[in-house]
C-alpha cells in the first residue's frame, strides 16, 4: 500500500446528521479560504480535533485545510514562475479555482454533506 492510495479517498459515511451549528461552522471554514487562506481552517481543526462529537466538522476542517495548503503551494509556484511571466498569468486562474471550489464546498457543507475537493494534497490525515 503506497502513500498515494489515500489521495482520492471518498468522504467518510455520515454516522449521523451533522448539527446545524457544525454545518454553519463548516460553511464558514470553507468560505474563509477565499480571503484568509489556511488560517481559519487550521484554527477550527485545532480546536475540534480531539472532540469525538465533532467528527464531521473535524473532517471538513481538515479537508478545507488540505485544499488551502494546496492553493498556497500553487501561489508560491506562481510567484516563482512569474520570473518567466507565466506565473503572472496563472495566479488569477488559481484564485478563480479557489473561489469556485470554496463556494461549492461551502454549499455542500451547509447542506450537511461531506465534501471532497477534486484535487488537494492530503497532508493532514
Amino acid at each position: 500500500m503506497s502513500e498515494f492510495d489515500n489521495v482520492t479517498a471518498p468522504p467518510p459515511p455520515p454516522s449521523s446528521e451533522a448539527p446545524q451549528e457544525d454545518r454553519t461552522i463548516a460553511l464558514l471554514t470553507h468560505l474563509s479560504g477565499i480571503i484568509a487562506g489556511f488560517i481559519v481552517p487550521l484554527i477550527i481543526w485545532l480546536i475540534n480535533k480531539d472532540k469525538t462529537d465533532k467528527s464531521w466538522l473535524n473532517d471538513q476542517s481538515k479537508e478545507a485545510l488540505n485544499f488551502q495548503i494546496t492553493i498556497a503551494i500553487a501561489y508560491v509556484a506562481c510567484i516563482v514562475l512569474s520570473v518567466i511571466v507565466i506565473g503572472g498569468l496563472l495566479m488569477p486562474i488559481v484564485w478563480i479555482v479557489n473561489l469556485i471550489f470554496c463556494i461549492l464546498a461551502g454549499v455542500k457543507a451547509n447542506a450537511g454533506e461531506a465534501y471532497r475537493y477534486p484535487f488537494a494534497l492530503r497532508l493532514i490525515k
